[in-house]
């Protein structure tokens, strides 16, 4: 199934989300979507990573944007955003044995501000669910200033958090109830 497709069942389940709304657009208009050169955006693939018991999410202190955020990055020119969120997952966390689940789990359309020589820019992030395996115990990679397994509840109740985290907790703890 093209990304195209999943992202109108995503927004069939999801009417009225401006996130996927702005995602298809960006499909349909950009010339090189998936391309980091693409300056105005690109798309990129995103892990809600759940430990074994589905209870804990695996967050990174994104060392450039110093923030905390799900595992994730750019897709490079690969359409398969759920083998890049799988591929970013296993980098930045060291874990093994990681599984991604089929279909798009959340989406969202981010500024990315200026930087260096990198202009300020729009992150198309669809995000997937990726299970832990057998071991939870992670690596941080250069890219993390750190990692933590956060519990999910207190993530959506938390008010001093990324809104599509908080976003992404509500979605998870509705589907599993």
């Amino acid at each position: 199934m093209t990304l195209h497709q999943t992202l109108r069942r995503y927004a069939e389940t999801f009417p009225g989300d401006p996130h996927v709304v702005a995602c298809l657009a960006f499909l349909e208009e950009a010339e090189r979507p998936f391309d980091r050169e693409h300056v105005t955006g690109h798309f990129t693939g995103s892990a809600w990573l759940v430990s074994g018991d589905g209870e804990r999410v695996l967050l990174t202190h994104h060392r450039k944007l110093q923030r905390w955020l799900q595992l994730g990055g750019h897709a490079d020119g690969d359409s398969d955003l759920a083998a890049v969120a799988l591929r970013e997952a296993e980098e930045e966390s060291g874990l093994q044995g990681l599984t991604v689940e089929p279909g798009i789990f959340d989406v969202d359309r981010h500024w990315i501000p200026e930087r260096k020589h990198e202009p300020g820019h729009w992150h198309y992030d669809v995000r997937y669910i990726v299970r832990a395996g057998e071991h939870e115990d992670f690596l941080v990679s250069d890219e993390s200033l750190e990692l933590a397994w956060v519990a999910i509840r207190e993530l959506a109740e938390a008010h001093d958090t990324d809104e599509s985290l908080r976003r992404m907790a509500r979605k998870w703890l509705a589907s599993s109830a």
